[in-house]
């Protein structure tokens, strides 16, 4: 995945810690600016800066178009939240360009972004909060199944609120991810085919736990319109996909800090 693609996750995130309760008959418009370091592909060893620029447009009824998650429809509540949206699933080069791929991946073939449906929902006990995130990719090419399969990704988390007060609001959180058999062939699998163009041997990757990691986030408000929020992301690849022979490092850290203006 492209360091601008795996960062989407953090760059929401961030969004999210500076969003603020909208009043019957408000709309909201955001612009965030910002940095981020990612490896260059889950589970490289090469590491990325790259730049992150967007915005997003919430309607009173809670309908969204956010450069990052796409179009949707989301409902906070005191209890329970709920999202539902349509955007476009990340992607990853099998060569060096720019911010993106890695010339690592030669023959390994380009897997493409297509259509991607979302469904996200937290429940908030006390100080804890429950989340499950879930993501269908779109099939992008029957023709090329270890590339272009349709695919399925879960994130389950669990968040709590460390700190809040004068300096700002300090959340941690825990997770865990999964995938399907096509997102592990996707993403961490090596067909005959793909091993007999690049420097890999084969591995059949199956479907299960992908990931566990942890997250801490850091939102600082300085008024009511600009906020500066800071995530801290690590995951470490488990089973078939911590075998995977594209993976170099199975730690993986990603940070990203952004500037938020809204109004």
């Amino acid at each position: 995945m492209s360091v601008s693609n795996r960062l989407l996750p953090l760059s929401c995130a961030c969004l999210l810690l500076c969003a603020t309760d909208l009043r019957a008959g408000d709309w909201q418009y955001r612009l965030n600016a910002g940095i981020a370091n990612a490896p260059r592909y889950s589970g490289a060893g090469e590491r990325a800066t790259a730049p992150l620029l967007g915005g997003s447009i919430t309607s009173p009824a809670g309908f969204f178009l956010d450069t990052s998650k796409g179009l949707g429809w989301a409902h906070e509540g005191d209890t329970f939240d709920l999202g539902v949206r349509v955007g476009t699933s990340t992607a990853r080069k099998d060569h060096r360009s720019g911010f993106e791929g890695s010339d690592r991946l030669d023959g390994m073939g380009s897997i493409k972004s297509r259509p991607q449906l979302g469904l996200d929902a937290a429940y908030h006990l006390g100080p804890l909060t429950l989340a499950a995130n879930f993501e269908h990719a779109l099939e992008q090419d029957k023709d090329k199944p270890d590339t272009g399969s349709a695919y399925n990704h879960l994130k389950l988390s669990l968040g709590m609120q460390l700190y809040k007060g004068r300096i700002g609001e300090l959340v941690g959180s825990v997770n865990s991810q999964f995938g399907d058999g096509d997102y592990m062939r996707t993403w961490y699998g090596v067909s005959q085919a793909q091993a007999a163009g690049s420097q890999f041997h084969a591995h059949d990757a199956r479907g299960g736990l992908i990931s566990r990691g942890g997250e801490l986030s850091w939102s600082m408000p300085f008024d009511d319109h600009w906020h500066m929020a800071t995530v801290l992301a690590a995951d470490y690849l488990n089973d078939d996909a911590g075998d995977s022979p594209l993976v170099e490092k199975r730690l993986q850290t990603s940070l990203v800090t952004q500037m938020t203006y809204t109004f």
